[in-house]
């Protein structure tokens, strides 16, 4: 047994000084790597003194077509020649137009030419390898672009990025993503991005994955009825980590999407420059019946979870249908089995059956594809022969698989042409690829083939959101057979202009060259197909109003119409060359694809970009377009850090053993003060009834146990044993949910759900426009998700153990927890830091808090704040005690023990010791009211 002698004041007594506990050489190891790292984090930014002191990105979006440029200047503050790297990430349907350095004056640009060409020209390069590291795919919606040069002691860089992009309109909103990455603090960095949509914007949002509170002051937007300007120019200050660390806080995505306002007319025809865009998303349509297969893998490569969150999915899907709707099962392996023999109505019954038919799919064997898919189309057939199909409905098969054919046709080439025959134009084939162990070419193909697209589904906690997401794009058709129409005296050069299908929150989009002699108003009709009837919708436009509203410098770069329409025939070459079964149409579209890329500058799979440097270094680069069956990543699990978050002090409280000890709380580790047990000192919690600071007190009041200054008892010199057998104290815990009481900061609730399971409605306020609900499960002691749902705007907010789900209009974005996150939607601010506190405000609504604890007792946890603001309409499990409570005396005997009354029921509240979530893990511990529920 070993003694050690403890020497103690409490704050503000007197300066007597602590005798240290045994240091341990593992402490210091970690104290000193602690110092080392933060020295190492101080020193990045300049660790080869190449200096970025200039970053700009200007991006202008006219009529959903966006140009953005991006310019970086660096210079080399060290004595030596160093490399300068300039990377950036842009969005993978973006094409990049031009590239150039400046180095010492001189220009070096990159020129763009025909990929075949330049792969024979700079073969040396490419087989060194240089090509490939110049453009890459690295994530879900992006590409890197990097290219590295080598600067001269003083020298300065210009380094300067175009890419150009058609924004397309996803579930009700088009999306321009921008990526920001310095590595180091910028002396000029400023983002400017300009929206121009002559149909009048209806909504405009921001989010970010790296933006603080801070930095939220250099973000300012301006919105009229047609512009928009966002701005971000932060300060250097701004952009650091904190006072003390050098690095930056800019890495993540900055987006900001938007919507147009819309009528139920034909859509919008815009022009510029003699070319026109029409874009067609008519609203107030009724959506149409439809008929769904679902055929999905079950081979054992599914299996674990890829199989748990495929049904995941399926069971939310099945919930979508509605119920004149139509659908059936297939699910395969070696062999394919279906759920019913029949298409079967939507109805309530058997949604739920299908829901236990897919929660006992197990995954085990191989992949065939080409029977499943036979299958499908068999028993489509079928149900068309027996006049089973409503007329006029839609009939979509949608394939989910994460592999290549194994058993059966394993001919990739030979099942497109069975699946392609079999369904002979009458039905719409959608692709989905699980991951990168799929050919996702051959799945391409597969879709495009049969009026349908494909779509890869990235392995992450968000799969079944994914999934999920795709099938709300297709799950509303509103119109068949859709036909564009155009004077031939008006037009030439029209892009594709007849669709299969038009979907709810998507648009279709035209566009074509004016003929020089063509009229003053241009007209177009749009014919589609109703539940119903057929319908034609008019449109015309005035050429000389439409040039004239194209004409502001600051918001429209020159002959943007005419590049948007470069883009996107572009577009639909490459996605018909995938589709052609003939040679000779294929090389013919790939010529016109080719000759288009060359005279625009575009990088598209067709060209390369070569970059020139100046003499004695490389001589060139080849940036090539990454193609999406090339990417083939997969997610690496970094594992945790090295490192953890503790401060120095927490470090330091190893060594010493001085662990800051609260007086009031060290009644509970057994201190003992002079006058005997801790609580006979003035510092002792109020006896109820008693004056507290302000007068009476009612709820009772509990001190801050912060709060040191008011103790007058001082500890005597003490011994403490200390012994290996000695049961460690059991650890405080943190509760279910903390309420704050209105009007008494000092006060805590602290709510621990012992008797309540299930589905709960936790609060709701129908004056505050806000519904909380969660599930708990006793069995585990926690939450399983808490859902908060806001009426205006219209939003949700599922919090997970996994992660974080923000629906709107159907459309969802997962966010994982400790995830950096500002999103301002319709006056709604979301923030997430890096602690994992998710905080939902507003100027007049109660802030509400959601948090994944990693501290003692695990798990979700909820947060309120602003109680005050709660409507008197306020109710749930929770919301209950937002209304009159009344505070029953203390308990004769006991003073810790009162009753409170809530809506007539009694509640036992007892005044224990607890840990505050609130606080970053492993908390703060707190006096506060403990109630069981």
């Amino acid at each position: 047994m070993r003694r050690v002698l403890f020497r103690s004041h409490l704050p503000g007594t007197g300066a007597k000084m602590k005798t240290p506990a045994p240091v341990h050489a593992w402490d210091i190891v970690l104290v000193l790597l602690s110092l080392l790292l933060a020295i190492l984090q101080t020193t990045t930014a300049q660790k080869n003194g190449i200096n970025i002191y200039s970053l700009t990105v200007d991006s202008k979006v006219s009529s959903r077509f966006a140009h953005t440029v991006v310019t970086s200047r660096v210079v080399n503050r060290a004595d030596t020649v160093q490399e300068a790297t300039f990377q950036m990430e842009l969005p993978k349907k973006a094409f990049i137009t031009n590239f150039s350095m400046i180095i010492d004056g001189v220009t070096y640009p990159g020129n763009i030419k025909e990929k075949s060409v330049a792969q024979k020209k700079y073969s040396a390069a490419v087989s060194r390898g240089e090509s490939a590291g110049l453009v890459q795919a690295t994530g879900r919606k992006t590409e890197k672009f990097q290219v590295s040069v080598s600067v001269a002691p003083a020298a300065k860089v210009t380094f300067e990025l175009v890419y150009e992009e058609l924004l397309s309109r996803r579930l009700g909103a088009y999306e321009l993503l921008l990526q920001i990455h310095p590595q180091q603090l910028v002396k000029h960095l400023q983002m400017d991005v300009h929206i121009f949509e002559p149909q009048g914007i209806s909504f405009l949002e921001t989010e970010s994955t790296f933006m603080t509170n801070e930095l939220a002051k250099a973000l300012t937007t301006f919105q009229n009825q047609t512009k928009a300007h966002i701005q971000f120019k932060p300060t250097l200050s701004q952009q650091q980590i904190s006072p003390e660390q050098q690095d930056t806080v800019l890495n993540g995505n900055f987006i900001i999407r938007y919507d147009v306002n819309r009528t139920s007319s034909g859509g919008s025809i815009q022009i510029e420059n003699g070319y026109f865009v029409h874009y067609f998303a008519p609203e107030g349509l009724s959506t149409l019946s439809k008929n769904v297969i679902f055929v999905i893998d079950k081979s054992g490569s599914m299996s674990g979870r890829k199989i748990q969150q495929t049904q995941e999915a399926l069971l939310k899907i099945l919930d979508d249908l509605r119920p004149y709707d139509q659908f059936n099962l297939i699910s395969f392996s070696g062999e394919a089995t279906q759920w019913k023999p029949q298409l079967v109505p939507a109805s309530a019954e058997n949604v739920k059956e299908a829901k236990s038919y897919v929660a006992g799919i197990q995954a085990q064997g191989g992949t065939n594809i080409n029977d499943a898919m036979l299958m499908a189309v068999q028993l489509l057939e079928r149900a068309n022969r027996e006049e089973l199909l409503p007329a006029r409905s839609v009939t979509l098969i949608v394939l989910l698989t994460d592999g290549d054919p194994t058993v059966g046709e394993t001919n990739p080439s030979r099942i497109q042409k069975n699946v392609q025959e079999a369904i002979d134009g009458q039905y719409s084939l959608f692709c989905l690829g699980f991951g990168f162990d799929v050919s996702y070419a051959f799945l391409e193909k597969l879709a495009l083939d049969n009026g349908g697209l494909a779509r890869r589904i990235y392995e992450d906690s968000d799969s079944a959101l994914q999934l999920q997401d795709f099938y709300q794009e297709v799950a509303n058709p509103l119109l068949t057979s859709v036909a564009f129409e155009y004077p031939s005296n008006a037009v030439e050069a029209v892009t594709q202009d007849h669709f299969r299908l038009f979907f709810k929150g998507s648009e279709l989009v035209v566009a074509g060259k004016l003929r020089d002699q063509s009229p003053d108003i241009l007209s177009a009709r749009v014919r589609g197909q109703l539940n119903l009837e057929d319908i034609t919708f008019v449109t015309e436009s005035s050429v000389a109003e439409q040039e004239e509203a194209f004409r502001s410098p600051k918001y429209i770069f020159h002959s943007f119409m005419e590049r948007l329409w470069a883009y996107l025939t572009i577009q639909q070459l490459l996605e018909q060359m995938v589709s052609t079964k003939s040679d000779a149409e294929k090389q013919a579209l790939e010529a016109r694809a080719l000759s288009l890329s060359l005279n625009y500058s575009f990088v598209t799979p067709l060209t390369s970009m070569v970059i020139t440097k100046p003499e004695g270094q490389e001589q060139s680069e080849v940036a090539e377009k990454p193609v999406e069956n090339e990417s083939r990543h997969r997610n690496v699990y970094s594992g945790p850090a090295l490192f953890g978050t503790h401060s120095m002090r927490d470090r330091m409280s190893r060594i010493t053993g001085d662990s800051g000890a609260d007086p009031v709380l060290s009644k509970r580790r057994g201190w003992r003060g002079q006058a005997g047990v801790f609580g006979q000192g003035p510092g002792f919690p109020m006896r109820f009834g008693q004056l507290g600071p302000s007068g009476p007190i009612h709820p009772p009041y509990l001190p801050d146990p912060s709060h040191h200054t008011t103790w007058g008892a001082v500890l005597p010199d003490i011994a403490l044993e200390t012994t290996t057998t000695a049961p460690p104290p059991a650890p405080i815990q943190a509760p279910s949910v903390i309420l704050p009481l209105p009007g008494q900061s000092e006060n805590q609730l602290c709510v621990d759900l012992k008797h309540s399971q299930g589905l709960l409605n936790l609060l709701s306020d129908p004056g505050q426009g806000v519904e909380v609900t969660g599930h708990y499960e006793m069995g585990k002691a926690k939450f399983m998700w808490i859902d908060v749902t806001f009426k205006n705007p219209q939003l949700q907010v599922r919090a997970s153990p996994e992660h974080v789900v923000v629906t709107r209009n159907r459309r969802n974005s997962a966010y994982k927890w400790k995830e950096t996150l500002y999103s301002v939607v319709s006056g709604l601010k979301m923030t997430m830091d890096k602690a994992g506190l998710l905080l939902l405000s507003s100027p007049d609504r109660v802030t509400i808090g959601l948090l994944s604890w990693d501290g003692p007792g695990e798990g979700l946890r909820l947060l309120l704040r602003d109680v005050d603001r709660f409507s008197s309409h306020v109710n749930g499990t929770l919301g209950q005690f937002y209304q009159d409570v009344l505070w029953g005396p203390p308990a004769a005997a006991d003073d810790s023990k009162r009753t409170l009354r809530v809506q007539g029921r009694d509640h036992s509240a007892t005044r224990e010791l607890k840990l505050d979530y609130q606080e970053a893990p492993p908390g703060k511990e707190i006096f506060c009211w403990s109630v069981e529920l």
